[in-house]
């Protein structure tokens, strides 16, 4: 069995049984930092289709950070 990864967790607890305008989304838009709700990903992000997980920044709920993307420096 495949287990979810942890941002289909987030996401799918804040869509269906909680509510996605109280989690707060950042993510990579060329060069610059977004940060939107999470409904508005949904809607800017055409329901995950056009921006892609490995661009998501980190997922807020209530200034409590959810996930963070670790970036992992070449050696």
């Amino acid at each position: 069995m495949v287990r979810k990864g942890i941002l289909q967790e987030i996401f799918s607890k804040a869509i269906y049984a909680d509510n996605p305008t109280i989690y707060f989304v950042t993510y990579r838009d060329y060069e610059n930092f977004k940060r939107i709700t999470l409904e508005e990903f949904v809607l800017v992000s055409e329901h995950f289709q056009r921006i892609p997980a490995s661009r998501i920044i980190s997922v807020e709920l209530e200034g409590q950070i959810l996930y963070k993307k670790i970036k992992i420096l070449p050696s």
